[in-house]
Order: C-alpha cells, then structure tokens, then sequence
C-alpha cells in the first residue's frame, strides 16, 4: 500500500472521530441486535422482464415452494427460546460439536408460488414480504472435540469409538447433500457465512434470499457461527473476533466435507463482514493441506466463485493470506510442480465501500490502516494492483452510492444493482464489464458501477 499523505491523514483523523463518536453512541446505547421483522431484499435489478421470468421460471418443480429448504452447518450450541416467534434454532454460545440439519425458512404471506414470483421481482413491492423459520431440524452432528487419544507402546493414537462417530457423521452429512443434489440441477453447493451481529434465524434468512433469487438451482447452505448480537456493542464485537478464530477449523471441516461429497460438481463460498475472515482462514489452511499432500487445492476442493462481501478484515493481513505460496517458497519444497499450485476454478470478487460505516468502527477499534472492504483504487498501490492483476483472478467492485441504512454494511443485499450484479456472477460466473454485468474499469483489477443516467441499472 501507498504512503499517506497530509490529505490522507487528515481524512484518516476526520474518519476516526466520527468513528469515535459513532462508538460512544453504541457503547451508550447498546445494541438492540437483529430486528424481529426482516424484509425480503429488494428485487435484483438490470433483469429484464423476460429475464426475471426465465430466472425464477427455471426453479425446480419440487422447490416452487413458499419455504426455501437449507443445509446448515453450525458450532452454535443449541438453545430453545419459548419467547421466540419462530424456532431459534442455536444461540451465541461456542459449541465444540459440528452440527448440521435442515432449516426452513418460510416467505410470508404464505401463497402460491405463481403470486410468490411475480411478488418477489416487483420493485417496488406492493405488499410487504418478510421471512422467518419455519422449523430447524438437526440431522447430526460430530463428537465433541477434543476428540479422545490414548498412549499406546507404538506413541498416540486417536480413540476408536470416537473415529467411528466422526466417519458415521461425515457419512449422514454427505448423505444429506447427496440427496439435495437430486433436485439441484447446477451440481453445485453454495455455502454462505454471516458476519457480526447475526443469529442463527438472519443467518439462514440472508441464505435464503440468495437461494431463492439465484433460482433456488443449487444445494443451498449456510455455515453459522456464534457470532455475538446482543448487549452492548463494543463488547459483543469483541466476543465476536474471538469467535470467529474459534470457527476457522469447523468451517474448514465443512468445506472439505461438502468438496468430497459424490455428486458435486462445484462450491461457491460467500462471505459477509467478519465472515470474510473466517473464510479466508479456513481456505488457506485448506490449501496448505492440500500442497503438502502433493494435490492442487482447486481440483482438491472444487473452490469456483470466492465472494467477499464488506470483507471486514485488514487490508495486510488479508495479503499476507492470499500471498502464502507466492512469498513463502519454503512451502512448496515438495510440490509436484515447478509452477504456482491453483487455488480456485473460478474467481476470487471483494465488494467494497468506502461509505461503508461498520468498517470504519473496526478500523478504529482494531487501530487498522484499511479494511478490504473500504477499499478504494486510490488506497491500492499501483505496485500492488498491477500484481493482483498478475494472479488473473482477483476482482475488486466498488460500490459508491448511498447507504440505505444507518451503516451501508448490507448493500450487497439492498441495493438492486450490487445484488443483481453478485447474482450474475455466481449463478453465470460472469466476467465484469461484459454486458450482463456493465461494470466500469477503474483500475487494474478495480471496477465500478456506473454513475445513474449512464446506463446503469
């Protein structure tokens, strides 16, 4: 990254004390958490008439449903609140069981699925459309860990009854893909992570929408951690970093789970938030695994899209993550290959915000130079762009129109452009600045949505 100058570090002071204040404000106040009611998201835009009817037109028969049906995957311990509107599900507490099942979420009203799709892509709606679990069964779930070990004359070596358990749970969560992968013509699973301040119940809501307007094609999934969102800000962000280190290795566990599962044919991995973090973790521990094995990490795990959403995590760290093959030589001493090993099929795509609020707070409570999602071309280098350009798969889309809430920290949701441009990609693999996504070239590997007025949605 470039060296800032006195404009930079004015900006930066200016930034850090609307930071600070924003701060005094939740630590004040608290934070109320998720509200109770949550909206569909707004209708995708740059979809045609003709378009949106193919989009949801294509929904396999069995899924023309009011209720969209999830994989989950969680270290939520459960938890049943009698005072919930709908099934809870799992709470905020660490659990140090894998568990996975079903989750339900209904779209309401509940109607038919011809009023359901023409309600759905209006825009804007006449009638509210709000979600909300409509039941969340476990399916399974793995041994506790630490699993157990016992000394033997030949040194450590793990308990069997507890191996037994691990491969019997790994067989009933591949068994449970390979049955939604029946009725999910793409082949594919698509695993979305949350960032801060979710429960289970806006986790799988978040999932759902995604789900149901990328045509409900894919075996759906979500990976929920105990993200903290109750009590006062500071505090429950701060449990929350902690938390998402402890997610890493269970959401690791998953990826690979869902990659060896007979029948899929692709993963796409969205993250939101802090989420983005936990991801790129558990993505690089899976590619060291996979080159000290000798294997290539993108035939290994069958990774295509990678999607950070408001990524909330340190620009440099972030590189040192990305560049672990490329600056670490010493890694790849028995590698198979004199050339780089692969990491994805697809693409790796950030979407930033430099209005992003959220981002800001953690820039101020993490003392942190840039978040990757604020990013914008002037605060990447030339000498850095013109190397992630090198890679050939990295892309970052820069969002610069208003917030529609209080800290434009979901816009990829809200904003019908940002949503129909990430759905594009995922369900299409889309290239920016092809017609089906008129993005504008802003640097190397930085795009842009065009000004309103320009051809923009």
């Amino acid at each position: 990254m470039r060296n800032p100058s006195p404009t930079d570090c004015r900006n930066r002071v200016r930034g850090l004390a609307r930071a600070a204040l924003l701060l005094t404000i939740l630590v004040i106040s608290g934070c109320a958490g998720p509200s109770k009611v949550h909206e569909l998201m707004p209708a995708p835009a740059r979809i045609s008439p003709h378009a949106e009817a193919a989009l949801l037109g294509e929904v396999p028969l069995d899924r023309r449903r009011d209720v969209v049906d999830l994989l989950y995957i969680t270290d939520r311990a459960p938890v049943v609140d009698p005072h919930a509107r709908y099934a809870s599900g799992y709470g905020e507490r660490r659990s140090s069981a894998l568990s996975f099942g079903k989750a339900q979420v209904a779209l309401l009203p509940s109607t038919d699925w011809e009023t359901l799709r023409a309600q759905s892509l209006e825009n804007p709606r006449k009638q509210q459309m709000t979600l909300g679990l409509a039941g969340v069964t476990e399916l399974g779930s793995y041994p506790p860990g630490p699993y157990r070990i016992r000394r033997t004359p030949r040194g450590m070596v793990r308990d069997t009854q507890v191996l037994d358990q691990h491969r019997e749970a790994n067989a009933a969560l591949k068994a449970e893909v390979e049955r939604r992968l029946q009725s999910a013509p793409s082949g594919r699973v698509i695993l979305y992570v949350h960032g801060f301040n979710e429960t289970f119940a806006t986790a799988a809501y978040t999932a759902a929408e995604l789900c149901h307007f990328l045509g409900r094609r894919d075996v759906c999934s979500f990976f929920t951690w105990p993200a903290s969102s109750r009590g006062n800000a500071l505090f429950a962000y701060a449990r929350t970093t902690e938390s998402a280190q402890y997610a890493v290795g269970h959401l690791k566990r998953t990826i690979r789970v869902l990659a060896r599962t007979p029948g899929v044919e692709g993963v796409q991995l969205l993250a939101h938030s802090r989420g983005a973090a936990v991801m790129l973790n558990a993505v690089r521990e899976l590619s060291i695994e996979a080159v000290a094995s000798g294997a290539d990490p993108a035939e290994t795990f069958k990774l295509e899209q990678i999607v950070l959403m408001s990524p909330d995590i340190d620009a440099q760290v972030a590189s040192q993550q990305l560049e672990v093959f490329a600056s670490d030589p010493d890694l790849l001493n028995n590698w198979r290959s004199d050339t780089l090993p692969r990491f994805l099929n697809g693409r790796l795509t950030v979407y930033a915000s430099p209005e992003d609020r959220a981002l800001k707070l953690a820039q101020f409570l993490f003392g942190s130079r840039e978040r990757v999602g604020q990013l914008t071309p002037d605060e990447i280098s030339p000498q850095m762009q013109d190397y992630l350009a090198s890679i050939g798969v990295i892309d970052l889309i820069l969002y610069e129109g208003k917030r529609t809430d209080a800290f434009g920290h979901s816009y990829f949701l809200s904003k019908p452009e940002v949503s129909a441009d990430l759905i594009e990609l995922v369900r299409n693999g889309t290239l920016p600045g092809t017609p089906s996504r008129p993005l504008v070239k802003r640097g190397p590997v930085v795009w842009a949505f065009p000004p309103a007025g320009t051809g923009s949605p």
